[in-house]
């Protein structure tokens, strides 16, 4: 009898990349199809990992969605999605909701200029990615180099009608975030 071991941190990591890269950016390169809000069921996705050369157990795939820290990945029955972070057309119907007083955003000081003219924007995103917290903004923006933390005043915009949708894993979406509701560091 083989005894199994603790999961492989490396192909844990990798698998958590493959599935991102394919719930959120690209589902047609592996075959997948995703529906309107971004679900796919889990055997054809199994199915087509496999077929394109990176097979995925399902252990591996619950090991993955289970301990994943910014819950990248949502189950629900017999399919799974990306929580956020699309590039490709899905609407994650997410119903509007009313933010605290003050969200986060992390990113790096070469960026500022921009975000002071024309404030937060999606990108190739459909929403702008915003922290409860200033210690997850300051995770976020240290992907790029060293943080720099944004403060929004949510509660202002949500004051002058903008709305905010939450994320299974707790990372609140706006569609851009105008430079009258920022607060820079000095």
């Amino acid at each position: 009898m083989t005894r199994q071991g603790p999961p492989d941190e490396r192909r844990t990591v990798k698998v958590s990349k493959y599935l991102s890269k394919h719930l959120r950016h690209q589902p047609e390169r592996i075959g997948l199809v995703l529906d309107t809000h971004g679900w796919t069921e889990i055997d054809t996705l199994l199915q087509a990992t496999a077929r394109n050369g990176f097979p995925i157990t399902r252990a591996e795939l619950d090991h993955v969605v289970e301990s994943n820290d910014k819950k990248r990945f949502a189950i629900e029955g017999t399919r799974i999605r990306a929580s956020q972070g699309h590039t490709v057309e899905v609407d994650l119907d997410l119903p509007p909701a009313e933010p605290p007083a003050y969200l986060y955003h992390g990113t790096v000081a070469a960026r500022l200029p921009a975000i002071r003219a024309e404030g937060l924007r999606p990108m190739a995103r459909h929403h702008v990615h915003l922290s409860r917290d200033r210690e997850t903004a300051t995770r976020v923006g240290a992907r790029r180099g060293r943080p720099v933390v944004i403060s929004v005043d949510a509660g202002a915009m949500h004051r002058a009608g903008h709305v905010f949708h939450v994320s299974a894993n707790g990372v609140w979406l706006a569609s851009t975030v105008p430079p009258e509701f920022l607060r820079f560091p000095e």
